[in-house]
């Protein structure tokens, strides 16, 4: 491995915690202990919906309302309007402003950056709400901003072989020799096959391996403590 790139949600940073705290504000009859299976439909439901949004089917603001709305009814908790809607896309927001790197990640980029390997960050989603999350977390201390994609800006996203091919020019990386870091297995690892990378699953959600279609990865993580040592390992630092 020469060149490493990075996913953002839930990987450089716990994304739970805001939609746990946005949750609980809004929506206070949520019991707690659903509140882990209702963050992973809310992923599912971004990630199945965001294409209709980059093919102008759907506004953003409309996505926003229904990825909540169907993510309460999956847990039979009763739909809700689309104001209702909009205030909690307001109050998570609040909350995606006050998130920060885990301390597991700051090592691995000091690392990483100390020992000269390139890096790169492919993240889906709107520019501008992306790009908030790359400033709040400081990213462009270790990443270098041309090496920044948000699919939005590009018309693509993970798991598409162009957004991956985009990179590797734009990067000056080379497919063979880069690893390609992410939780998502659907975006993120079906994702860096359909380019040609490698992929390291960081898998501490304990998501369950898709038998559907299954893609190979270097490695599989399940806790922040083991990706320092793992990508060292992987890389021979």
């Amino acid at each position: 491995m020469r060149t490493i790139v990075f996913d953002v949600d839930d990987t450089l940073y716990d994304q739970q915690q805001p939609f746990r705290n946005a949750m609980t504000k809004i929506f206070p009859n949520v019991a707690t202990e659903d509140m882990h299976e209702l963050y992973l439909r809310f992923r599912h439901h971004s990630d199945e919906t965001f294409p209709k949004v980059l093919a102008n089917e759907w506004s953003l603001d409309f996505m926003r309302f229904f990825r909540m709305n169907e993510t309460l009814k999956d847990l039979n908790y009763p739909g809700i309007s689309q104001e209702e809607g909009k205030i909690f896309q307001q109050v998570y927001e609040e909350e995606l402003d006050n998130i920060t790197m885990h301390p597991e990640v700051t090592k691995l980029l000091d690392t990483l950056q100390e020992k000269e390997i390139p890096m790169g960050i492919i993240t889906n989603g709107p520019t501008d709400h992306q790009f908030k999350k790359v400033k709040q977390l400081n990213l462009e201390k270790w990443v270098p901003s041309q090496n920044i994609i948000i699919s939005q800006s590009t018309g693509f996203q993970k798991p598409e072989k162009e957004i991956f091919d985009l990179a590797c020019n734009q990067f000056c990386m080379e497919p063979e020799h880069t690893l390609y870091v992410g939780d998502s297995y659907d975006n993120d690892i079906v994702g860096a096959r359909n380019g040609g990378w490698h992929s390291l699953w960081f898998n501490h959600r304990s998501r369950e391996l898709p038998s559907c279609q299954p893609a190979s990865h270097l490695a599989e993580v399940t806790c922040f403590t083991e990706l320092c040592p793992t990508v060292e390992k992987l890389f021979n630092l």
